[in-house]
């Protein structure tokens, strides 16, 4: 099967592709559940730390062990609602029980974690490269995912990117090990630096922790070279995406918006495609025969 998928990458795109729609299926349940589950724990420990009685709150449902359900009606879902982009469509955004509607999240991320894990294929090839790309992908998927909604980036997530991205610089797949160590040194303490000029300037805090830990994360997969670029392209998209979302709702322009989000989307891109990127940019920037 593996050498039929080396030399066919058609086959291996679409394979990929329905692969992504089902990750994508469990990465709305870890953007959905790991929040309630940190909170839960978070006053757990605080009550435990403060010496107060215990609550009875129960823990919020696992990723794994407890089956999807409407959270309006609590109507389990079935087999044959639980597939990706189709169930959603045949559904047509509803719940079968109570018709609540259905947050189109669910087929987005679907179709946005097929698309993603087929374009590391894509760029890569069959190969360690496209694996580890997939893993990286589904990471940040859940980590924009989770800090869009709660602008939290849980160390459960970050932590394991980091790593990870270490370790697969030991074969260096993309980076060498002293460009990765080096990326997540400066990533950590670039936005860490901005962080406090920032609150010193104007006594506000312009961004979480998290964000220094992705962006040391999106350091040890992209190397050190590539956290200015990775900044530079997260302000823009940024810029765009924020600014367009913030126009929809009828937001001010004062509202606060997560940045995780658009660092993942540039750590992504540049992940992919940071060496095309960097070869328009000096085409453009040098004139002809320099």
């Amino acid at each position: 099967m593996l050498d039929y998928f080396l030399h066919n990458s058609t086959a291996a795109i679409a394979a990929v592709f329905l692969f992504g729609l089902l990750v994508g299926s469990f990465l709305n349940v870890v953007i959905l559940r790991v929040p309630p589950r940190l909170m839960w724990a978070w006053r757990r420990d605080a009550r435990e730390a403060l010496d107060l009685p215990v609550d009875s709150e129960p823990q919020p449902p696992g990723i794994v062990v407890k089956g999807s359900a409407c959270p309006k009606c609590g109507h389990a879902l079935r087999w044959y609602e639980n597939i990706p982009l189709i169930s959603w469509v045949a559904l047509r955004g509803k719940c079968s029980a109570c018709r609540t509607p259905i947050s189109i999240q669910y087929p987005v991320v679907e179709l946005l974690t097929g698309l993603a894990f087929a374009a590391c294929v894509w760029r890569f090839g069959v190969g360690q490269e496209a694996l580890a790309a997939i893993v990286f992908t589904g990471l940040l998927i859940a980590l924009a995912g989770i800090d869009w909604h709660t602008t939290l980036l849980p160390d459960d997530l970050t932590f394991p990117l980091l790593w990870l991205g270490l370790g697969v610089s030991l074969s260096t797949l993309f980076v060498s090990p002293q460009s990765a160590i080096l990326g997540a040194l400066v990533g950590y303490l670039s936005l860490w630096s901005v962080f406090h000029v920032f609150r010193l300037l104007t006594g506000k805090e312009g961004m979480g922790y998290g964000d220094f830990k992705l962006l040391a994360a999106l350091g040890a997969w992209c190397g050190v070279s590539a956290i200015l670029p990775i900044v530079l392209l997260s302000s823009l998209v940024g810029a765009v995406i924020g600014g367009a979302g913030l126009a929809i709702q009828g937001r001010d322009r004062a509202t606060p918006i997560p940045f995780g989000p658009f660092l993942a989307i540039a750590g992504w891109i540049w992940l992919l495609f940071g060496g095309q990127l960097m070869a328009v940019y000096w085409g453009v920037m040098l004139p002809p025969g320099a």
